[in-house]
């Protein structure tokens, strides 16, 4: 070997140079751009060109001379038109008619407010429902018999005013859930030890509630009627609101578990195991939408995860994977307990959980209360938990004598319970993260074929019972029992080209490469196998991976070496475990690799991953590939391929209009696509921080080649804040900049005339934040590298969480891909359409729900859904269209991958002065280390 693999003539550091100031168009005319898209950056500051003249601080801040004034704020534009283009095709999609006669009333918002009898203020869920049923028992004349639409917070609706604009009454709720504890109670939440018989004859605890009912608002009613025609006011949202609040209360009557505008009834027959412990539960999304036709009520399967109800220990064997209770983990025990709700034999009677205690039940001890002894006086003693059932309350406990208690008292006054005789309750949902096991159970579990799922949906409906609900009858409100008809449009498939100057037309979505090449194959020439003790035949791997690749057009050398994991290091951590093996790496080549493929023993969540990752992209810039080799084939090794050639810069396909070029539009002008989303971290993680990446198109005329940027953010955050970021000259100004010079050094040195911007991840509330908050960043990013530059933007929401779904009347497949429906069921007003691009070959297809909120370049309706559709067919890594935009999936790839770096940092080490504040105001968010100049502008997230 010669020392031809160094990079920079060796393999310990990676040239890459620091620019000090920010760089603006003018500066790129001292990049030097080669056929291959890469460039050599200009010299630093002390070498700058005497034409390149330095930013002052008053030419990039505006003086504060005169007060800005506010700018007009963007709202989404109107529709422009139907598409035409496609064969028509007749749709049924599970949208309900829904009729309104009654447009002249008014609905009375009111807030509502709950004390105790002292005035302390009621905290926590879940009690409001019990005490406004029971304002409604106690005093319905005082209300003049009016019904109401409670929301189970604050807000409570009527329709017509009720007498006074301020009430305030005062009930009592039989307190079954107590847990209190005076200090001289039984573990068993009892205040005596007189006897079952009489202490099952003494009443639960109660408590006296205060409510408070305000008048807040009134909304017209007419609101609804004004949307339907377009016209939406500032009560529309509002008016619809209470519509949603009167399903809910209809479903809370029948004893459902409410998640948003999803239902869910405590029927076994509705549970799916998926194991931990954890069922999916089967319940359903019921929303009002305005739409073109009318009012129309969208009714979905929906599904949540809940605790398997039954005893706690079965759960807890099941969530732990343990044989018996005295293998469990009770540190992990109390977490995963910790606050659900549990029902206790013989009394039934409901708590919560608190804790556990902190010895075993036949050595905790309590203070029992005996009353009138001997000479007439009380008296105490100490007892344990496990003698008070046993020998006092005559229970028998077959295993509890040796485990912890549960605690359901506060933690200084505990009252505990042996664990034998504590149940779960039904439909307490499980809200952590489910592992891969479990989220591939719950997928096959929950998948219904098109025509099963529409006869689900009758079946909801009907024995949904809206009718019965005096509110909506009272609104003037009936809902048609009919699915809605739509007429759909199937767009063609894009034309590809592969290698060898070959076309294809995909048939169904999809195609595959058997005898075809890469139409752009790139060449591994410096390149080694890191093998963490996965079991295959590593040298038949390679051997049959160069065969592929031959056959793809891709020459690939043989391997510099396999370089095996050392036994003893099996075991170790996962950072030790790559330190480790890079340095035996370093110790043996004679410089960085061009590429480097991972052999992992674990199919899926690696804990290698993160790790190797970092050390490969941020540490020393190497492109690489993991893989896992269970089950490897031709098909198999084609797959991976297809992401090392896009990674190394080649392209696996080409659409043919991109190659003419002749795509409407976008090959006529410099057009930039950007692919945006946030990525957050699993439910409940608040202290991990939520990762913004953006991607960007490059060497215009094409739009299947991408790079991408990636930056952390406060935790949970959906609007991405590092856009433009003007901090200092020496830092870094936010992830646009990066992007429009990447842009302009590989489309010929032309600035994009066109910004089209997909954005992912956002609701319907949050587009005006789209519009005026990043659109405005992104324009200012474009002002800050040239002030007379002023490129035409189009701004495109992409939903995948909606409940809309499509099917072919009498047929039992999914609908074609390429359906298209921009009619009938979509907005009144706004510009939206459904797409489905992609072939549903399992369960029932969902389409994207794409919004186009601004359109400053002027496309018509089918030359937005055909660009649209044709960039569903430019994704590298598949052979299949996918179901949204290539740039939205690459940009969360590009999220997910890098979010792995986060979970292997010290936070200490990664926080950086300039990384923002968390939501909390005081913690700097953790920064994601940079990425290596020489893989930065790859798609090393393929």
């Amino acid at each position: 070997m010669d020392d031809t693999w160094g990079i920079d003539g060796g393999f310990g550091s990676v040239c890459s140079v620091n620019i000090l100031r920010p760089l603006q168009f003018k500066d790129m005319e001292s990049f030097e751009a080669d056929g291959n898209g890469k460039e050599s950056l200009p010299p630093p500051p002390s070498i700058v060109p005497s034409d390149v003249v330095p930013l002052k601080a008053e030419e990039v801040l505006p003086a504060p001379a005169e007060p800005v004034k506010k700018k007009p704020s963007r709202a989404p534009i109107a529709r422009r038109g139907l598409g035409s283009k496609g064969m028509k095709i007749k749709l049924l999609t599970n949208h309900f008619k829904v009729n309104v006669t009654n447009n002249e009333g008014h609905f009375f918002h009111y807030s509502v407010a709950f004390s105790y009898e002292d005035g302390r203020p009621v905290e926590g869920k879940g009690v409001g429902r019990k005490v406004m049923d029971r304002v409604k028992e106690t005093y319905n004349s005082d209300l003049n018999d009016k019904d109401f639409a409670y929301d189970g917070e604050k807000s409570l609706f009527t329709i017509g005013s009720l007498p006074r604009n301020k009430l305030e009454f005062e009930v009592v709720l039989e307190d079954v859930t107590s847990n209190r504890n005076n200090g001289n109670c039984s573990p068993d939440g009892h205040w005596d030890n007189e006897g079952d018989r009489k202490r099952m004859r003494r009443p639960y605890r109660a408590k006296t509630f205060k409510v408070e009912i305000s008048f807040a608002a009134k909304i017209p009613m007419h609101a609804i009627a004004n949307a339907l025609r377009g016209q939406e006011t500032e009560n529309f949202q509002e008016a619809i609101r209470v519509l949603d609040i009167i399903l809910r209360q209809h479903a809370a009557k029948q004893g459902c578990l409410l998640v948003r505008q999803s239902f869910f009834h405590n029927d076994p027959r509705n549970f799916a195991d998926v194991g931990g412990g954890v069922l999916g539960c089967r319940g359903f999304h019921s929303s009002f939408r305005t739409t073109q036709s009318g009012l129309s009520l969208n009714i979905d399967v929906s599904t949540t995860m809940i605790i398997q109800p039954g005893p706690v220990v079965d759960f807890l064997i099941s969530n732990q994977n343990v044989r018996d209770p005295f293998s469990l983990d009770w540190a992990k025990a109390k977490r995963t307990l910790k606050n659900l709700r549990i029902k206790t034999s013989p009394s039934n009677q409901e708590f919560k959980i608190t804790g556990l205690s902190e010895l075993p039940c036949r050595e905790q001890t309590f203070t029992l209360k005996n009353k009138g002894g001997r000479d007439g006086e009380d008296s105490t003693e100490e007892v344990t938990v496990y003698d008070y059932f046993v020998n006092i309350r005559k229970i028998n406990l077959r295993y509890s004598a040796d485990l912890p208690c549960i605690n359901v008292g506060k933690p200084k006054r505990p009252t505990y319970f042996p664990i034998e005789l504590c149940e779960l309750v039904s439909l307490q949902r499980y809200t952590k993260a489910l592992s891969t096991l479990q989220r591939a159970s719950l997928v096959e579990k929950s998948r219904q074929k098109p025509q099963e799922r529409m006869k689900v949906l009758s079946d909801a409906l009907r024995t949904s019972n809206y009718g019965s609900e005096p509110m909506l009858r009272n609104c003037g409100i009936s809902i048609s029992t009919g699915f809605t008809e739509v007429e759909g449009r199937v767009l063609p498939a894009p034309r590809l080209k592969f290698g060898n100057g070959e076309d294809f037309n995909p048939r169904n979505g999809r195609w595959n490469f058997s005898n075809k090449k890469f139409v752009e194959p790139s060449k591994i020439e410096r390149w080694a196998v890191a093998n963490f003790s996965a079991r295959c035949d590593v040298r038949g791997l390679v051997r049959d991976l160069i065969r592929i690749g031959d056959m793809k057009g891709i020459s690939i050398d043989q391997p510099f070496d396999v370089f095996d994991e050392n036994p003893q290091f099996r075991r170790a951590p996962p950072m030790v475990r790559v330190e480790k093996m890079f340095e035996t790496i370093q110790s043996k080549l004679p410089g960085a690799p061009q590429f480097l493929l991972c052999l992992l023993p674990d199919r899926k969540n690696c804990d290698i991953y993160g790790p190797w990752k970092k050390k490969n992209l941020a540490d020393f810039g190497i492109i690489n590939q993991c893989m896992c080799p269970t089950r490897v084939n031709d098909q198999y090794l084609t797959n991976i391929l297809l992401k090392i050639n896009a990674k190394l810069g080649g392209l696996n396909s080409l659409l043919s209009v991109e190659q003419s070029p002749s795509l409407p539009v976008v090959s006529k002008a410099p057009t930039l696509i950007l692919g945006m989303d946030v990525s957050h971290g699993s439910p409940g993680q608040t202290d991990i921080p939520s990762i913004a990446a953006v991607v960007s198109s490059r060497s215009w005329p094409l739009i299947s080649k991408y790079r991408a940027c990636v930056r952390t953010q406060s935790a949970k955050v959906e609007m991405i804040d590092n856009l433009f970021k003007q901090v200092s000259e020496k830092e870094d100004e936010g992830i646009i900049r990066e992007l429009l010079l990447d842009f302009y050094v590989t489309s010929g040195r032309r600035k994009p005339e066109n910004i089209i911007i997909f954005r992912d991840g956002v609701s319907e509330s949050q587009f005006n934040q789209v519009l005026n908050i990043e659109l405005d960043q992104i324009i200012e990013a474009c002002k800050f590298l040239d002030e007379n530059w002023n490129p035409k933007f189009v701004v495109i929401v992409a939903q995948k969480n909606h409940h809309t779904r499509f099917f072919q009347p009498g047929s039992p497949d999914n609908v074609p891909p390429g359906t298209v429906v921009d009619n009938k069921i979509c907005h009144p007003r706004n510009y939206d359409f459904y797409l489905c691009a992609h072939a549903g070959m399992i369960g029932t297809s969902r389409p994207t729900h794409y919004h186009v909120l601004l359109d400053e370049v002027g496309f018509s309706s089918d030359e937005l859904q055909e660009l649209v559709h044709s960039l569903s067919y430019v994704y590298q890594r598949s052979t299949t269209a996918i179901s949204v935009v290539a740039p939205i999936c690459y940009a969360h790839l590009a999220a997910s991958q890098l979010g792995q770096f986060m979970k292997f940092e010290d936070k200490s080490e990664t926080s950086s002065s300039h990384g923002g504040l968390s939501a909390a105001g005081a913690v700097p968010v953790p920064q994601l280390p940079p990425l290596q100049d020489n893989v930065r502008n790859t798609m090393f997230f393929c």
